[in-house]
């Protein structure tokens, strides 16, 4: 009997990784074109490189919202709420919504959240993308609205830093509330955290796109050592809190958005 189950477990995991892409219900979201360049990594061992670099990517302009990813589920029946299966997600997974395909009083254009890696990552295939690496999200999240890389703004740094240690709002607020940044992508702090690819790994070298070389040793409070900027708070808090993660869990301010390689 057990061995029965396992293999009807294994051919529902084969027949997700089968689904094909760019279906004609997808809504795929607008992208911006980050270019190439070089990322300083916020954790790295003494013998591992000072920079690492970054080819050219896109990225999804905001979140994805809870009306794209209802398009994606009424496609995708298996990960409704009332058939995800435990090990894709939690018992949290989509709890916000009213129902299998009725999202009650959550707004349509508010990002997504209480979703998985699974099923985050299930939707950026969906999509005929993929989820950002951990380099590739940072490198864009350090662009302030004027600069490319604005951590040396006082300015950016303390706006970052109160958004930081804003408490989550009970209701999110719908996508692009506020201004976007160098790159014209939104969102990215102080609205959710959001999954990347390699979320389990704090030390980041090696190509954005496929790192074989991570440090596969996670985050803890005492793991400064290392830091390319100790003062750098909410850096720290984003490493920690992927570090917490695992790919099944649901978090009600965490939500995802895709990338694509060039």
């Amino acid at each position: 009997m057990a061995w029965a189950k396992f293999i009807l477990l294994a051919g529902w995991v084969l027949q997700l990784s089968a689904q094909p892409v760019n279906s004609t219900n997808a809504s795929p979201a607008a992208m911006a074109k980050i270019p190439a360049g070089t990322y300083v990594p916020a954790f790295r061992e003494p013998t591992e490189p000072s920079q690492v670099a970054v080819n050219a990517f896109l990225i999804d302009v905001t979140p994805v919202t809870n009306g794209e990813y209802l398009e994606f589920v009424r496609s995708h029946p298996q990960w409704r709420k009332s058939k995800i299966k435990p090990l894709f997600a939690d018992e949290q997974y989509l709890s916000d919504w009213a129902g299998d395909l009725d999202l009650g009083t959550v707004s349509s254009n508010a990002p997504v959240t209480r979703v998985s890696w699974y099923a985050a990552r299930a939707y950026a295939r969906w999509v005929g993308k993929r989820l950002p690496t951990t380099v590739e999200w940072e490198y864009v999240s350090q662009a302030s609205i004027a600069a490319p890389n604005g951590l040396r703004d006082p300015d950016f740094r303390a706006h970052l830093h109160a958004l930081y240690t804003a408490p989550t709002p009970p209701r999110l607020p719908d996508v692009m509330g506020g201004l976007p940044n160098f790159y014209g992508v939104y969102d990215l702090h102080g609205v959710v955290w959001e999954w990347v690819s390699d979320f389990g790994t704090a030390m980041v070298t090696g190509d954005a796109r496929g790192d074989t070389g991570l440090e596969r040793q996670l985050f803890c409070g005492s793991g400064a050592q290392g830091a390319k900027d100790t003062s750098d708070f909410p850096t720290f808090m984003r490493f920690a809190f992927r570090s917490s993660l695992k790919a099944s869990y649901t978090v009600h301010n965490l939500g995802f958005r895709c990338a694509k390689s060039l």
